[in-house]
């Protein structure tokens, strides 16, 4: 029984320490588990959390960029929008629209110009008004000064709209139909320009002929190859039928013309120059002689001053320094040029009889 209460009591004692051990190992294991495990994940954490700034930033930049985005593609579209209706307002000029037509061919007919070398309200000048001795008034597109005093009319106002329909002809059959009244609209403008008798106004010196600007190359080709006499025609009536091309060549043509005014007039204008230029060379150079002389002059007399100043017995600068010599106060000397040339001698312990013979 003893033995029995012995081993119950050491069980239990046993029981406690080993309890009390456990709960100092678990202890001191879970506080160095702690420690390992802030060792290890701490590095993590600092990862982590860069990775986590760097998400952010990412995003605030992503935000940024879609919001960039989204106004570049609004800017887009805005621009798609305006291309489209200028589009569609372009192919309404060309298709039917005469004025906006009108205004596309005045347009190209000034690039032409510029590319020309002509100088706008000098050598060419858009839309002045004219009017005639029955008091119609006129207002041709551009009127093209030449160097003799004369002056050549262009007209763009052409109207186009049977050509674009050429252009988009499906059937054999439309396209003659709309060949014939292209021919038919230029026919029409040749007789309304020519009616216009642009010749009979007085305030423009009677050009010879008027230039009918056609603006598409093509539209003017298949108008010629339907109707060969076509240019002929026209000329009889005092028009010319010009494209950009010959009426660019046309145009540099006369810009050369102006060129060779201009150097005729200038070379006048220098052997004028030059002439009044030899003038007053010659007018300064006859100033020069006289200066000469009048130095010559001035240097004769400077030569009998200085005779007089410092030659002779009894000159000035023998007079002052024997004044000097004989106690007169003076905080300054005589140049000991001029003293030589006086023949003064520079010792302040000379007497006057010295003085004199010297």
């Amino acid at each position: 029984q003893e033995v029995e209460q012995l081993q119950e009591k050491f069980t239990k004692e046993f029981e406690l320490l080993a309890q009390k051990i456990l709960e100092e190992k678990t202890t001191k294991f879970t506080e160095q588990n702690k420690e390992n495990l802030k060792t290890i994940l701490s590095p993590l954490q600092e990862k982590i959390q860069l990775f986590e700034k760097k998400v952010e930033d990412t995003h605030k930049e992503s935000i940024d960029y879609h919001a960039a985005l989204r106004q570049q593609i609004l800017g887009l579209r805005e621009m798609n929008e305006k291309m489209s209706q200028e589009t569609i307002n372009l192919t309404k000029a060309l298709k039917g629209d005469n004025k906006m037509q009108g205004n596309w061919g005045e347009l190209v007919l000034e690039r032409v110009l510029e590319k020309s070398g002509l100088e706008k309200d000098r050598e060419y000048f858009v839309q002045q008004s004219f009017t005639t001795p029955e008091g119609q008034r006129l207002q041709p597109d551009v009127v093209i000064a030449l160097p003799d005093g004369k002056k050549m009319i262009v007209d763009s106002k052409v109207t186009l709209t049977a050509y674009e329909r050429l252009c988009n002809a499906e059937t054999e059959e439309e396209q003659k139909q709309h060949l014939r009244e292209h021919l038919i609209a230029i026919h029409r403008h040749v007789e309304q320009l020519s009616s216009k008798n642009y010749y009979d106004l007085y305030q423009m010196e009677s050009p010879d002929f008027v230039l009918l600007f056609i603006p598409i190359e093509s539209a003017f080709a298949v108008a010629l190859q339907e109707d060969n006499g076509l240019y002929n025609k026209a000329f009889e009536k005092n028009i010319v039928i010009v494209t950009p091309s010959t009426l660019l060549a046309t145009l540099k043509t006369i810009n050369s013309m102006w060129t060779n005014q201009k150097q005729q007039e200038n070379a006048l204008e220098i052997a004028r120059q030059a002439g009044a230029l030899y003038d007053k060379f010659e007018g300064f150079v006859t100033d020069l002689i006289k200066i000469g002389k009048k130095m010559d002059e001035a240097k004769v007399e400077y030569q009998g001053a200085m005779n007089k100043l410092t030659e002779g017995k009894g000159n000035l600068i023998s007079s002052v320094e024997r004044l000097k010599k004989m106690g007169a106060k003076a905080k300054k000397a005589m140049p000991d040029a001029l003293l030589q040339r006086a023949g003064v001698g520079q010792t302040n312990d000379i007497d006057s009889t010295h003085e004199e013979t010297i």
